[in-house]
């Protein structure tokens, strides 16, 4: 894991946020104090807090790097489309039955060899919850009744349901009403 986040960039983006949260809270915590010594009695007064131009280009520099970071992670949490159809196109083309057509039986056999791969690949990319709720179904072949996660599983219904929900809305899966349960069928 730890080579492909340094390739990814993940492992120098999240250094980077931390950085330059550091930064940021140093410099916006501790403000410079502006003291003004006055006249004969030589009494020290503080007359306020001033960000010097250094300060400005500091906090500026830092937000922006911040910024940057937070959002090349959050937005590399999620494959994108072409990543997905790139790994599924590799997937067929590395599959032993690509390249022989023995009927419909070997286009059937290299779509489920692709999708398997494919619902694997997904699974290494979550994280916790998700990676266990998921694994449990791709241990069903791609299809569970939501209860039958909850019994194989030592979590509750309500992260079962709630986990569900989050890969449901990034398209991984869907449930599909049957009787008085939800079935999960991966994507």
């Amino acid at each position: 894991m730890f080579p492909n986040a340094l390739r990814d960039g993940r492992l120098v983006a999240a250094a980077l946020l931390v950085v330059s949260t550091f930064a940021l809270g140093v410099q916006l915590l501790n403000p410079p104090e502006l003291v003004v010594a006055g006249g004969d009695d030589a009494a020290l007064e503080t007359v306020g807090y001033y960000f010097r131009y250094r300060d400005a280009i500091v906090v500026a520099v830092s937000a922006a790097v911040f910024g940057a970071s937070a959002a090349f992670l959050a937005l590399d949490a999620y494959p994108s489309d072409s990543e997905e159809k790139r790994s599924l196109e590799t997937a067929v083309a590395d599959s032993p039955e690509a390249g022989t057509s023995d009927g419909p039986g070997a286009s059937e056999s290299a779509d489920e060899t692709a999708r398997r791969t494919r619902w694997e690949e997904t699974a290494a990319r979550l994280a916790d919850t998700e990676r266990i709720v998921y694994e449990t179904a791709l241990e069903a072949d791609g299809e569970i009744a939501q209860r039958e996660i909850v019994e194989r599983t030592d979590l509750s219904k309500a992260t079962v349901s709630r986990t569900l929900s989050n890969l449901e809305s990034r398209g991984l899966l869907d449930r599909e009403r049957r009787g008085m349960g939800n079935v999960v069928v991966l994507q």
